[in-house]
């Protein structure tokens, strides 16, 4: 059983048990192994695949099916278990494997699942680097076994060999005893807070810490307000100094300050390249083309290089790659960092260097960022849109005196507002998102932009 749609720009994903089955797992790691074989950075020799898996109810069998597809090509299997997708990126990377699959759906809803993909040093495998490779292969039948099956391994080291090496990251002498509050949303993340924490001299106030892969509190998307409601209500109720909410796979983290105010992706990126940029001072710092000018602003006012990247976790990954960017952050709660070992996901090391970042300025959460808070965001906003290049057109038209840029969708600047405009891979959906100086200003150029795209 396969749709072929399951096979998106940045990994496979669908509804298990109508889009997709385990024997799909199986062909998965047939052709995985043949499309790696023939990569220019593996040789000859037996290629060692990890294999790591989330808490969705489905996750078992398709991990099991798709490790005998791995072993029927040929290739060793490294077993990490049940882990989050940043722990199962740094396994990739640390121990020089030579790629690996991490079955997940992320934030989606419980009856989805998926695979994320990756070479060695955990270098995404997106739609253009391969993923099309892989569903042409299945259609096809073009699968090989090998004479001699692979070996199974498992290891279990993993998450404490991560957090040693996050660790170093920080000192933890300069972290002051915090409170916190989090919410990993019953997903992967509570696994890595919990080790993480055990490490810092803070107190740690859990919620839905329980692994549960029917997610039964709420939804395990931080992105969508009603998802971080509780956890906004029990900072403040705790008087706590700070929440943090996480994804279902543990890649995406966001932040709500002492006054239960989630804070904007922007600031913390603008934080966070702040931060970096001491410590690889001049570095190119790359973020989405997602209106957040702050970022942008504290790049550039603390000495960095501003690098604008396309949206999707993937693309961001191969253009810090090729540029040679230190940090990047993504609208949506992905910070990356581009380390001797590879790219990837860090989460443990943002909590890590947010915390000792908030101790030593001595002031609250809400202190720290206000200065920050220049502009005004509509958020990202979706419309629905059949014909999506007329819409692009339309804007083009109605703002041709505007800075322009095509990189992703269309992006429009003028000195007091700002917007980009895209659709997605997927559905006949156009998102918006625009900033402006003022409040007033905002909601008049979004109302109007919208006016324009729903036209």
């Amino acid at each position: 059983m396969m749709n072929p749609n399951i096979f998106k720009a940045y990994d496979i994903r669908g509804i298990y048990g109508q889009d997709f089955d385990d024997a799909l797992a199986y062909q998965l790691g047939l052709a995985y192994v043949n499309l790696r074989q023939h990569d220019q950075d593996t040789g000859s020799g037996q290629l060692n695949i990890v294999v790591g898996y989330d808490m969705r109810l489905s996750s078992g069998s398709l991990k099991n099916a798709l490790i005998e597809g791995l072993l029927d090509a040929g290739a060793n299997v490294i077993d990490i278990g049940l882990t989050s997708t940043p722990t199962f990126y740094f396994a990739v990377a640390n121990f020089n494997y030579d790629g690996g699959l991490m079955i997940s759906a992320s934030h989606n809803p419980a009856e989805w699942n998926g695979f994320k993909m990756v070479r060695s040093r955990a270098i995404p495998i997106s739609g253009d680097t391969g993923i099309n490779v892989l569903r042409d292969k299945i259609l096809e039948g073009d699968l090989v076994k090998a004479a001699q099956p692979g070996e199974l391994i498992t290891r279990n080291d993993v998450l404490t060999e991560q957090l040693k090496h996050d660790l170093r990251f920080a000192d933890l002498n300069k972290i002051k005893p915090l409170k916190i509050v989090a919410d990993p949303a019953s997903g992967m993340g509570a696994q890595y807070l919990e080790v993480l924490f055990s490490a810092l001299p803070v107190e740690l106030v859990k919620m839905n810490f329980a692994i549960d892969g029917t997610f039964p509190v709420h939804e395990a998307d931080p992105i969508k307000p009603e998802n971080v409601r509780d956890l906004e209500e029990l900072v403040v109720s705790e008087q706590a100094d700070l929440g943090i909410a996480i994804d279902g796979d543990g890649d995406r983290i966001f932040f709500v300050d002492n006054n239960g105010q989630v804070v904007n992706q922007a600031i913390i990126r603008g934080i966070l390249a702040k931060i970096f940029l001491r410590d690889k001072p001049g570095a190119k710092i790359a973020y989405d083309v997602r209106p957040g000018k702050i970022t942008d602003d504290l790049i550039r006012e603390n000495g960095g290089l501003p690098i604008i990247t396309r949206v999707g976790h993937s693309l961001i990954k191969e253009q810090v790659l090729k540029e040679g960017a230190y940090f990047a952050g993504e609208s949506s709660g992905h910070f990356f960092l581009n380390m001797d070992i590879g790219c990837f996901e860090v989460p443990l090391i943002v909590v890590l260097k947010l915390l000792q970042e908030f101790s030593e300025s001595g002031q609250s959460v809400s202190e720290y960022i206000k200065p920050y808070e220049r502009y005004f965001s509509s958020g990202e906003i979706n419309s629905n849109v059949l014909n999506k290049e007329g819409v692009l057109k339309a804007l083009a038209e109605r703002y041709s005196d505007g800075q322009i840029n095509n990189l992703d969708g269309i992006s429009i600047t003028y000195s007091d507002f700002w917007f980009n405009v895209r659709g997605s891979n997927t559905e006949n959906t156009m998102r918006l998102n625009l900033e402006a100086r003022s409040r007033e200003i905002m909601e008049q150029k979004r109302d109007e932009v919208l006016r324009i795209i729903r036209g």
